[in-house]
């Protein structure tokens, strides 16, 4: 699966998806380019996927409009140690081939 970190995120994050075909905003050189053309360029570019840490995306945007998933991190901070502990339920929901279209939240609870 084709995989996006937010800008949100710490790039470290990359690492825990090894099996994926996974990229940064920065890698995509879309750094600064608000929510709904982001979703576009994914949608266009053929990705399955963003991670972010923006808990407002999920009101913001009409997901019908959009064929990807969008995995919002709930953790108490935004850092690679705190995030890293999420990405056995992401890998989860990855590999049980069932992803929804639209917001899925990931937390520790």
């Amino acid at each position: 699966m084709r995989l996006l970190l937010d800008e949100n995120l710490p790039k470290r994050l990359k690492v825990d998806f090894p099996e994926h075909e996974i990229f940064t905003v920065s890698d995509k050189q879309w750094n600064g380019i608000k929510n709904g053309e982001l979703l576009k360029l994914l949608q266009d570019n053929s990705f399955d996927v963003l991670l972010t840490y923006d808990k407002n995306l999920q009101h913001q945007q009409n997901f019908q409009k959009y064929t990807l998933t969008v995995f919002i991190l709930t953790a108490k901070i935004n850092q690679y140690k705190e995030l890293t502990n999420l990405t056995p339920k992401i890998k989860k929901y990855l590999i049980s081939g069932q992803i929804r279209i639209g917001p899925v939240i990931i937390s520790n609870d």
